[in-house]
């Protein structure tokens, strides 16, 4: 029985293969997100604190464009994965050794968009006629970055049963 529930999508992905230099250092990360923390008071100009609110969203939406240009997230193909929680497998033009580690960057909504660099070890890899399918289960991820993906998962469950459902 597997530990996390898996959804087929389409996702924006990049495939990198990690040097044996790299494999060491590598780290989960998300980008595209700024938390600021919230006053504790009651603002006195409630006019000026919407206004604020608005210029701190505005800018947060900058801010991770601009990330999301500069690390190449605007640039990936797009791939059928089957994804969850632990791993994620997808078809690719070239084949991997088990254990090999692969960098994964992608971009989830979840229903806001989140870029995560994912980092993932093969544990399949079987040729398909001319592609592989190649499976993976995620390393040295953060339990808040395994949270966004899941969240993901149920989303996109929803988005499918609403489908079915023709609603």
């Amino acid at each position: 029985m597997r530990e996390f529930s898996r959804v087929n999508a389409w996702l924006p992905l990049g495939i990198r293969l990690l040097s044996e230099d790299e494999k060491n250092k590598v780290k989960s990360k998300t980008y595209g997100y700024i938390f600021m923390p919230l006053p504790k008071e009651e603002p006195l100009d409630k006019i000026l604190a919407q206004w604020l609110k608005v210029l701190n969203l505005k800018l947060d939406y900058l801010i991770n464009l601009i990330t999301k240009n500069q690390e190449g997230f605007s640039t990936l193909p797009v791939y059928e994965v089957n994804i969850s929680g632990g791993g994620m497998s997808f078809n690719y033009d070239r084949d991997f050794n088990r254990g090999d580690i692969l960098e994964l960057k992608t971009v989830l909504e979840s229903p806001e968009p989140v870029a995560l660099c994912l980092y993932g070890e093969v544990v399949n890899c079987e040729k398909l006629d001319k592609i592989y399918r190649v499976a993976v289960k995620f390393i040295n991820i953060d339990e808040d970055i395994r949270d966004h993906i899941i969240k993901f998962v149920f989303h996109r469950q929803r988005q499918i049963l609403r489908e079915q459902k023709g609603i």
